[in-house]
Parts: structure tokens; sequence; C-alpha cells
């Protein structure tokens, strides 16, 4: 049987997940790859079971996670049901629908009908009577916006959500959004949007706008697929998310330009003692509006990782300026 650590709160930092009274640790830890029917599902266990023990109270999921699409949800359903159900209280279980799913009008997109429906089915999937946060996943330009929002409202109204988010928002759509969820008395209280060092789009805008209208970020994607490791120094390896036929990463994207960048940015790593993945989790996390960054894993080193980067020293305005630099390829 699995009994958490009993120091699991004693150095995991929390933040306030906007204006809400929601506190989600630095580090999140999301089941987009590694967890699904393909992967292990003891070293699933094994992940999760370290992660809780440092303090990892928040799983991240959407109703497409795998592969296959709806596979992770049924890994972190059976861990729930073995190891960590007398915990459920301490457990931050998020889940997302709004990108393609199932076959048919009613499997894609931001209707009423497709949001309760695949949530009725998460919850199944996971044995849960409800999730903490439910996101729209993707804007859905042929749904009305009040109509997709109501949709969030009606779930948290239900009881299968206590709160609601959305997700690959931008700005403008984010403020009307969360306007309309105001009006009805289900604030969005957190953005889930993709940041790194490669993908800088948020700095534009969009946080200015979560700080204005009160609600959390909490960013996906944060290495860049891997990018932003070590792992791809001397080339691709096998079992990297490059190498595997169905990770998102594929090997057209790690180029001479972008691989000249992370050797610099690795060397600067190294000056600060850490790891290039520690410095790139500490860099998104420089932002208040920031609530938490969403790391994927398929080792426990690397979870391992994750929560020892918080331990550092903050950055250097002469640091970040040496990044900028770097990313600049100055």
């Amino acid at each position: 049987m699995y009994l958490p650590s009993d120091s699991r709160y004693n150095t995991m930092k929390y933040r306030r997940c906007g204006c809400s009274g929601l506190l989600l640790p630095e580090i999140s830890l999301g089941f987009w790859h590694n967890f699904g029917g393909v992967d292990s599902l003891e070293n699933s266990r094994a992940m999760v079971w370290r992660a809780f023990d440092s303090g990892i109270t928040h799983f991240d999921l959407a109703n497409n996670y795998g592969p296959p699409p709806g596979s992770a949800e049924e890994t972190i359903g059976y861990i729930l049901q073995h190891d960590l159900y007398p915990y459920r209280d301490e457990i931050i279980i998020s889940s997302k629908a709004g990108y393609y799913m199932r076959p048919g009008p009613y499997g894609d997109g931001g209707s009423r009908k497709y949001l309760i429906a695949s949530l009725d089915q998460s919850l199944r999937s996971m044995g849960l009577e409800y999730v903490d946060i439910f996101y729209h996943h993707r804007p859905d330009r042929e749904t009305p916006l009040e109509e997709t929002m109501g949709a969030l409202d009606a779930i948290v109204r239900s009881g299968r959500a206590l709160y609601v988010g959305i997700s690959n928002y931008p700005p403008e759509l984010t403020r009307k959004a969360q306007q309309v969820l105001k009006q009805m008395g289900t604030p969005c209280i957190i953005h889930q949007p993709s940041y790194s060092m490669f993908h800088r789009w948020i700095e534009d805008d969009l946080l200015a706008v979560l700080r204005e209208e009160g609600i959390g970020c909490i960013v996906f994607s944060p290495l860049a697929q891997g990018l932003l490791t070590d792992r791809y120094l001397n080339g691709i390896p096998a079992d990297s998310r490059a190498g595997k036929p169905h990770g998102w990463l594929r090997p057209k994207d790690i180029t001479k330009e972008k691989m000249k960048k992370v050797c610099r940015l690795n060397e600067l790593a190294k000056e600060r003692g850490q790891k290039l993945a520690q410095m790139a989790l500490l860099w998104v996390l420089r932002h208040k509006e920031v609530t938490s960054a969403l790391i994927g894993a398929s080792r426990l080193s690397q979870i391992e990782d994750a929560v020892n980067a918080l331990q550092a020293t903050p950055f250097t305005d002469e640091e970040l300026k040496k990044i900028d630099n770097i990313l600049a390829d100055k």
C-alpha cells in the first residue's frame, strides 16, 4: 500500500491562482505524454507517487490525452482508486475538452453538448464525482462564446467541477470570456497557455489581461517539449519525445539554429549551478502572474530535478539580459 511522505509539504512552494482562494504548487504534473495506454502503468504510478511525495498536488489531464485518446484519464483513475483515493481532498485534478475526441458532430469544439458529455465521460474514466478545474481547451469560433461559457457555468453549478478555466485563448477573447463568466457568477480562475524561452507570445498582452482580470496562469511546455534540456545536445535519443512516433516534438524541429541557442543556454545554466531544464522552469516562473509551471515526465529524475529547481537563486538582471541576448542570437 502506498503511504505518502509525512514531509510532502515541507519544501514545495504554492501560489494563489489569480483572485481565487485556490493555491497551486509551483510545479504541476501533466499527463499529456507518458501516462497513456502505450506507457508503463507501474512507471506512471511511481512518478505520481514521487510527485505527491514532493508536494505536487496538481495533476493535469484532458479528455484526449494518451495515446490512445482517453487513456491518460484511465491511468489516473487507476492510480486514484488504488493509491491516492484516501488523499483526494489534498489533490487537484483538472481536465479539459475542446480538441477532437471522437468522430461525429459532438466530439469536438465548444458546444454545451460536447463539453458536458465529455466531462461526464472523463469523470467515469477517472472514477470521480467531480474535477477541481475544468477547462475549455481552445477557442471555437463557430460556437457562440456565451454558449461555451454557459456550459462551464452549468458544470460548476451541477457539481461536476469546482472551478473553470480556459486554455489557448488569445488576450481579447480571454477578456471577453471572463466578462461573460463573471456576469454568470462563475469567474474563470485560470488560463493555460504554452510558454517557454522559444515561445514567448504571452508576454505581449496576455499576462497583462490575466493580471487585470484576476486570472491565474499555468504554463504548459515550459521546456519546449524537451528541447530546453540537455537531452538533444548530442543527437536524438530513441527514448526521447522526438524519437517516439507519437510525440509532438519532431526531428525537424531540432534545428541547428535552435541547438546553437540551447548550447549557450546550457552553459549559462552550468554557471548558475543548474541543469538547463531547471533554469528554463525558473525562467517561466519569474512572472508574478504565473501560478504554476506544468511539466511532463517519463522518469523519476525529471520530477526530482523540477522540484529542486525551485530552490535555486533568483535570476539577476544581468542573467536575464544574457538569456534575452541568446534567444535573440546576439
